[in-house]
């Protein structure tokens, strides 16, 4: 198969292996630079918005320090106030007087490093985060990228996503807390969100895990015919959930084992 000649790299970025997987054919002048400025930006990200760095502005803003007037501190916390009131609260980035906004800041990040690609002239590439992953272009001439969900019990691919252009969240690998309890979240096995916005899909997947089987149902449902985000639900016993766009993104290998 004819492959792009590109670069990729893994780092590690908010605790996890980060991969920025470029497949557009760029000189080595570029590239390296472009790799070098796509960890950077994620490890602002991290130093700016980790709920856990004592210095980070989230970290300063929890214990009432002053902090610094960033535009993208701003636009983080007025977004994750619209997804809060969108999902009826059940994604909150305020609990107990707490500002987390982990549910929404990895996809957002890699969302915006996925534009900045792009305006760089690297617009095939496939950037990976844990659950978060952000596609566009070509992962080969002519050919989609391809992303195998797994089940969280078995490992087994229960559904392979093919696509030029998407964000997809999976949810459920780390623990997630019911805003309005304040306990963990133990109702579902994962929940995929796909769609154009990495952050809002990230934000969607956490809200819908956190909503428990029988409103998490209803909820995708409500999404999939408001909008462009599509949801699979994939429950503790292993029943497979998913609305009708699902599938437009799913072709025959879509039950693939391994």
């Amino acid at each position: 198969m004819t492959t792009f000649p590109g670069s990729a790299r893994v780092e590690m970025v908010m605790g996890m292996p980060v991969s920025v997987d470029i497949r557009t054919a760029l000189p080595a002048r570029e590239m390296t630079p472009l790799l070098d400025d796509a960890f950077s930006w994620l490890r602002w990200v991290e130093d700016t918005f980790s709920p856990v760095k004592e210095d980070s502005q989230i970290g300063r803003l929890n214990r009432g320090q002053t902090i610094r007037q960033i535009p993208e501190l701003i636009e983080v916390l007025h977004r994750c106030d619209e997804l809060s009131e969108a999902t009826g609260g059940w994604f909150e980035s305020r609990i107990n007087g707490v500002i987390d906004p982990s549910g929404y800041i990895k996809g957002w990040a890699l969302e915006r490093l996925s534009r900045a690609l792009c305006n760089a002239g690297a617009g095939d590439h496939r950037i990976t985060a844990g659950g978060d992953i952000r596609m566009r272009g070509s992962a080969a001439p002519g050919k989609r990228w391809r992303v195998g969900i797994r089940d969280p019990r078995t490992d087994l691919v229960r559904k392979v996503v093919f696509a030029h252009d998407l964000g997809i969240a999976t949810s459920g690998a780390t623990p997630i807390v019911d805003p309005r309890t304040g306990e963990v979240q133990k109702g579902l096995g994962s929940v995929t969100v796909i769609g154009p916005d990495l952050g809002v899909a990230d934000a969607y997947s956490t809200a819908i895990y956190a909503m428990g089987p029988i409103l998490a149902k209803r909820f995708a449902a409500d999404l999939a015919e408001e909008g462009p985000y599509q949801t699979m639900i994939i429950t503790r016993d292993g029943q497979e959930i998913s609305t009708p766009g699902f599938a437009g993104y799913s072709g025959t290998e879509a039950r693939l084992a391994g």
